[in-house]
């Protein structure tokens, strides 16, 4: 039976996402002296692509058409299978966090071939990108959940959560605080954020996902601009449940906490985007290398 909580959950998701682009956009103003867009801003852009019609080009074919539909829906999907707030997902079931994984998988694979479909030497440049940047992320993200399922003893994402307590960070806040390093290095390189790559940009041989998506149009784009709002909001939940080991059985004070922990983490990425510059595309590597070895620490740790 579908539990009304986490319902609720992926509905304010699908409201609350396109607001922490808001905030970080605000942010990111904000220490830069500067007055900024509005925090709505992203619901206005969406809400005004919607409403324009779409260009296709005559070399494209149904899968460039059809690319933004299936990103969007995956990441929506995925929403259903992620805990937030203390409130178990409204689908778990023990190995859940692969089909997690999975479904965010499948929007940047039609996104690539969206971009490779239409025949730009520009767009596949940054579809390889891309590609190279999640082959190297997707082991750490397993290694991550590895370690989380090693110390709390659960094979469910939602159980993984509920057993994260003040307790087990008394034992194991070592792994715990490495893990939340790894996953924000993650949240950064899979949102295509600095110092990863700069989602501001126009120069164009330094683009990643922006020269994936410059051919689409209209309610196109405005899916994909919707759906980078998703992957955010799914990852920052990701950051949140490792690291936030109070529940307190009470929905509307786990919900002011779930809610201030996302806020923080959008407010923290819009600070990391204020003070850093963006790496050189060889280091990208290398950092997230680094990220797999720490990540490979955790592991070792766990191990008794």
């Amino acid at each position: 039976m579908l539990n009304l909580s986490a319902l609720l959950y992926v509905l304010l998701g699908l409201i609350s996402a396109p607001l922490m682009l808001g905030v970080i956009n605000r942010t990111k103003a904000i220490c830069g002296g500067r007055t900024g867009q509005p925090l709505l801003q992203v619901y206005y852009d969406v809400v005004k692509l919607l409403r324009k019609d779409v260009v296709y080009s005559r070399t494209t074919t149904w899968i460039f058409r059809v690319g933004p539909m299936m990103a969007l829906g995956g990441l929506i999907t995925a929403l259903l299978i992620l805990p937030c707030g203390g409130a178990p997902a409204a689908f778990k079931f023990s190995g859940d966090f692969v089909l997690l994984f999975a479904l965010i998988g499948i929007g940047r694979f039609f996104t690539i071939l969206a971009a490779l479909d239409t025949g730009s030497s520009f767009e596949g440049m940054g579809a390889s990108r891309d590609a190279l940047y999640s082959g190297l992320t997707e082991p750490v993200l397993f290694a991550v959940l590895i370690t989380l399922a090693r110390i709390t003893g659960e094979l469910s994402l939602s159980s993984v959560f509920a057993n994260i307590s003040p307790l087990l960070w008394s034992s194991s806040a070592a792994v715990l605080i490495l893990v939340a390093v790894i996953i924000f290095v993650l949240l950064l390189t899979e949102n295509s954020r600095i110092p990863v790559d700069d989602p501001n940009t126009h120069l164009e041989l330094t683009m990643i996902h922006e020269v994936m998506v410059l051919d689409h149009s209209g309610p196109d784009f405005g899916f994909i601009l919707f759906g980078s709002a998703l992957k955010m909001w799914i990852f920052s939940a990701l950051l949140i449940g490792a690291i936030m080991p109070v529940h307190t059985g009470n929905a509307l004070i786990d919900g002011a906490l779930f809610l201030g922990g996302m806020l923080l983490t959008a407010v923290t990425v819009g600070l990391v985007e204020s003070t850093m510059a963006r790496l050189r595309l060889l280091l990208v590597p290398r950092m997230l290398v680094g990220a797999t070895a720490i990540a490979a620490v955790c592991i070792f740790l766990t191990l008794k």
